[in-house]
């Protein structure tokens, strides 16, 4: 049997390129993709729900081999830090608890480069804060990607990224070392990814520029160039022990 996918932010730049790949692939039987708003693909085997994220509803008897999470807004977009955090905070987590709820044993989600709990700025401080929650909800593989600007084509004006894509091509090769993981990367790429960690599964860990290209591999079909046991920049957080 193939695979059941739970997408949750599937109308977004990541989550259009994801739901296209899941589509597509021979090896996914069902998904359930649940959004704010509608919009994203739907196919014989592709199904969206609307959802408040509040205490997301899943299917009756549907259950999912990997929850896969592109939720993400921005301060701006929500205008205020506070509605900010509801998304990129509780929604993922209110996603993640229905997605472990209904069995789903891989979760993986797209965070941010330099997310941190302790971060001084607001934006990675929250998105730090959602990785170290998740990994108390005790998933066997928690991957998390952590990609710096995304490349894509966004319905809303974003200037400033703008900006940043058209110097992308000159830039990047001079990322190199420790600089490497704030490359700009495809939003495919990182959606390719997503599939890839749910044909992956265990163990999961903080996969940065690198490793979500790497872990891309898998989202391609081809064969990883790197084991499986090895696709990660940085092992899950660790949940202290009670």
């Amino acid at each position: 049997m193939g695979l059941s996918i739970l997408v949750a932010g599937g109308t977004g730049l990541v989550g259009q390129a994801l739901l296209r790949r899941l589509v597509a692939a021979d090896d996914v039987d069902r998904v359930v993709s649940l959004s704010r708003r509608p919009g994203g693909a739907t196919s014989l085997k592709a199904t969206e729900i609307p959802a408040d994220f509040v205490n997301p509803a899943l299917p009756p008897g549907f259950v999912p081999d990997a929850a896969l999470c592109a939720l993400g807004t921005t301060i701006r977009k929500a205008g205020s830090q506070q509605a900010f955090r509801a998304v990129d905070h509780g929604a993922v987590l209110a996603f993640a608890r229905a997605a472990r709820a209904a069995g789903a044993r891989t979760f993986a989600l797209v965070s941010s480069v330099d997310a941190a709990p302790g971060a001084r700025n607001f934006y990675l401080r929250t998105k730090g804060e959602v990785e170290r929650d998740l990994a108390m909800l005790g998933f066997p593989a928690l991957h998390i990607l952590r990609p710096s600007l995304l490349l894509g084509a966004r319905q809303e004006s974003r200037p400033a990224e703008r900006l940043a894509m058209l110097a992308a091509p000159a830039l990047s090769p001079l990322m190199l070392g420790p600089l490497a993981r704030y490359r700009p990367i495809p939003a495919d790429t990182v959606a390719a990814a997503l599939l890839g960690a749910a044909r992956q599964g265990p163990p999961g860990g903080v996969h940065h520029d690198r490793g979500i290209r790497r872990l891309a591999g898998w989202g391609e079909g081809g064969t990883p160039p790197i084991p499986p046991r090895v696709v990660q920049d940085e092992p899950p957080h660790r949940v202290p022990s009670p």
